[in-house]
């Protein structure tokens, strides 16, 4: 038996993928308003205004071109999503250097939510899969994905479009899958089944 690895709908990695556009229309909308306070400044830098409102107005194109970035542009995404982190942390540094201690530590914060951010995003790229190996069975979760040991598992129940999987402690997983299992992939669950938890699906 080889190993199998299903795609799977995971309801945290769905709303994370919706809550992407959002989040960058926000960290679009924080870069505007920090340009634009600097706008009358006297000693603002045109060529540094002129960065932010291209940035700005890149972020929100993006925004534009796709409902769901996360998804359908992943690499795109995520490159923006370390622009932002750059900028937060860029004027939390800076602010913290000229002694605005209210807007420096906000924006460190904010960088280090986009860090938290990025780094689920980035998990999001291979992590939606259950996996069964010969050890045990992986299953995605956020931030890191879970690995729960045959001797943990109860019962597998596997569907051609779904699968449950019932482990110790009263824990029990379910997920749709992206798309139905072929007979072959079922039939392989079920060996799984057969060998490692001594049942019949």
């Amino acid at each position: 038996m080889n190993s199998l690895a299903l795609p799977v709908v995971h309801p945290a990695f769905q709303k994370l993928k919706h809550a992407g556009r959002y989040l960058h229309l926000a960290a679009g909308g924080l870069i505007l308003v920090h340009a634009l306070s600097h706008f009358n400044q006297p000693h603002s830098s045109p060529v540094y205004l002129g960065c932010l409102l291209f940035m700005a107005v890149d972020i929100f194109i993006l925004v534009m071109a796709g409902k769901n970035i996360a998804a359908d542009m992943p690499l795109v995404n995520l490159f923006f999503r370390l622009v932002e982190i750059l900028f937060f942390l860029g004027i939390g540094l800076t602010s913290c250097t000229g002694g605005e201690w209210f807007t420096g530590p906000g924006h460190i914060f904010m960088s280090a939510a986009y860090i938290y951010l990025f780094w689920c995003e980035k998990k999001m790229l291979n992590g939606e899969y259950v996996a069964i190996h010969h050890t045990g069975i992986s299953i995605p979760a956020l931030p890191e994905s879970r690995f729960i040991i045959w001797s943990n598992i109860n019962r597998i129940e596997a569907q051609y479009d779904s699968i449950t999987i019932a482990a110790s402690g009263d824990k029990s997983y379910h997920f749709d899958l992206q798309k139905n299992l072929q007979f072959e992939e079922l039939d392989q669950i079920h060996e799984f089944c057969r060998h490692y938890l001594k049942t019949e699906l």
